[in-house]
């Protein structure tokens, strides 16, 4: 019976954690790594077997991996839930002369968005994943998907260049937005307690500043761009397609900047991943998880710091409106090729 060590749960727990954010398919690096490896790792790290405590291991990363997104992004997740709720309250009692279901502002509007988006994956998922994880995740066919992941990239930023001149002015508009409000803050005093803490705040103001501003962008798209954006992360199931990229690069083309289809796509992503990883909880919990927990909770636990880092970095990375997708693609276009050459030929 194949087993899962601890240098293995660490190597594929900080993988996950980096290529779940980044738009290069985690899927497609667990299904290529072991398989390049070879050896133990290939049969104790197999995506495709139907019985293997791999199936468990992936559970636990799932779970910490939207943990860390949503520790990441607490702040805005406090304001998308309670906005949720008081549309609920809203829907429940409507005002005179106005419809029943109609969400009441950018927060009431960006968390039924969220809601309306995770449905056609969420249905697919359950009656397609075991399907797709038995058929296609095969390593041969996983660096094909990687490489196909990688023209994706590329294409949307090519597409994406009519855009660049509107998007730098809209980063420019921002970034003077989020100025202006701390420079109002301070002349009001509303920053006490020293430099540090003054500091600090003028951050924090800052960043909600320029949340606010991207959300009212996101919701702009209207809720069926929000369902095909939704729909698009289907395409993830298939390994070696980055859930995150395509979701970028299918908001890119309904006119968002770079910046605010990422973070659409990491807000969209949270929900997705937790529903996943608490759906096969019950692989963790019962037999396939037998022996090997404590790899799981080691695994785990390095998987969601390394995904918090990678969302970290990204966020920072993409709010240049200089730096674009390509990178990530050729990446993939390189990982890809080369995977599927070495896979080929031993």
């Amino acid at each position: 019976m194949s087993h899962l060590n601890y240098a293995e749960a660490g190597v594929i727990g900080l993988l996950q954690g980096i290529t779940e954010l980044f738009p290069i398919s985690s899927l497609g690096h667990a299904v290529l790594i072991p398989a390049i490896v070879g050896g133990q790792w290939a049969q104790d790290l197999n995506v495709s077997a139907k019985e293997s405590p791999y199936l468990a291991y992936i559970v636990g990363l799932h779970v910490a991996t939207a943990l860390a997104m949503i520790i990441y992004f607490w702040r805005d997740w406090i304001r998308i839930v309670r906005a949720f709720f008081a549309s609920l309250g809203h829907f429940a009692s409507p005002e005179p002369g106005t419809r029943r279901f109609q969400p009441q502002g950018t927060d009431q509007t960006l968390a039924w968005m969220i809601i309306i988006a995770t449905i056609p994956v969420g249905l697919a998922g359950l009656a397609l994943e075991h399907t797709f994880r038995t058929i296609f995740s095969k390593p041969l066919l996983t660096a094909a998907f990687l490489f196909l992941n990688g023209l994706i990239l590329l294409g949307g930023e090519r597409l994406r260049r009519r855009g660049a001149d509107e998007e730098a002015r809209q980063v420019l508009a921002d970034q003077q937005l989020a100025a202006d409000r701390q420079r109002a803050m301070v002349a009001a005093g509303g920053y006490g307690g020293g430099r540090h803490s003054s500091g600090q705040r003028a951050a924090k103001q800052e960043q909600a500043s320029l949340a606010v501003a991207a959300d009212q962008r996101v919701t702009g798209v209207g809720f069926l761009s929000a369902l095909g954006l939704g729909a698009s992360q289907i395409l993830a199931l298939l390994p070696g397609i980055s859930r995150d990229g395509i979701v970028m690069v299918s908001g890119m083309l309904r006119g968002l900047s770079r910046q605010d289809a990422a973070r659409f796509s990491f807000l969209l992503s949270a929900p997705v991943i937790l529903a996943a990883g608490v759906l096969k909880i019950g692989d963790l919990t019962g037999p396939l998880g037998n022996g090997i927990r404590g790899q799981v909770l080691f695994g785990s636990l390095l998987c969601g710091i390394a995904a918090y880092l990678a969302l970290k970095f990204l966020v920072r990375y993409l709010s240049d409106a200089s730096r674009t997708l390509t990178p990530f693609a050729i990446y993939c276009l390189a990982a890809g090729a080369g995977s599927f050459i070495y896979l080929a030929v031993t």
